[in-house]
């Protein structure tokens, strides 16, 4: 498992050159993915360094949206809450799809 990150760490990355986001309790560096964004990259870079899953959970892409945010995992972030196996978390919706 990737090491936690901070709050204050994933805050310092909110460019369109180093772009992290929080989305439920884990971080992800979408910098890479950015400019094949279908929504366009300004919504993601506006949503950087900060928790981006309401904005995640409202626009409902595709299950194969979620999918990819594995490719893109930093780690957890400290003090997030850890849900269970099999829990609600994983239910549809993407911010980067």
């Amino acid at each position: 498992m990737a090491a936690e990150v901070s709050f204050d760490e994933v805050k310092k990355h909110n460019t369109a050159k180093d772009c992290w986001m929080i989305i439920s309790g884990k971080v992800y560096d979408i910098t890479k993915f950015l400019d094949q964004h279908p929504g366009g990259e300004e919504i993601l870079v506006e949503l950087g360094g900060q928790d981006a899953t309401e904005a995640f959970d409202d626009i409902g892409h595709s299950s194969d949206a979620r999918k990819m945010l594995v490719d893109y995992l930093v780690g957890p972030l400290v003090g997030a809450p850890v849900k269970a196996e099999g829990a609600e978390a994983d239910k549809g919706g993407c911010v980067i799809c």
